[in-house]
């Protein structure tokens, strides 16, 4: 079974950037070691002559028919927009680099 150790808790606490406490970082490692400690029970279940399963319960595209309803005009709706450029929002450029 693979285990996770302090350092793996550690290493990714650094790149979700998250400071841990050592309480916090032994209470992880025990969680994360408890979770797979179950995935692991789950490796020695005999699947076979199981069929393999996409979705748990027998529904396929449970949506409804699209119904076209009234809707305000184009003018209207950029009537209120702070900047409008050829019937369309201008919003400013998010950049997140």
């Amino acid at each position: 079974m693979v285990t996770i150790s302090r350092e793996d808790v550690e290493y990714v606490a650094a790149l979700a950037r998250l400071e841990l406490t050592e309480q916090e970082t032994q209470e992880y490692t025990e969680q994360l070691n408890s979770i797979l400690g179950y995935a692991a029970m789950l490796e020695r279940l005999d699947t076979d002559g199981v069929l393999p399963t996409a979705h748990a319960v027998p529904l396929h595209n449970v949506l409804r028919e699209d119904q076209v309803g009234l809707s305000i005009p184009q003018e209207k709706a950029l009537q209120n927009a702070p900047d409008a450029d050829e019937g369309f929002f201008r919003v400013p450029k998010i950049s997140l680099t």
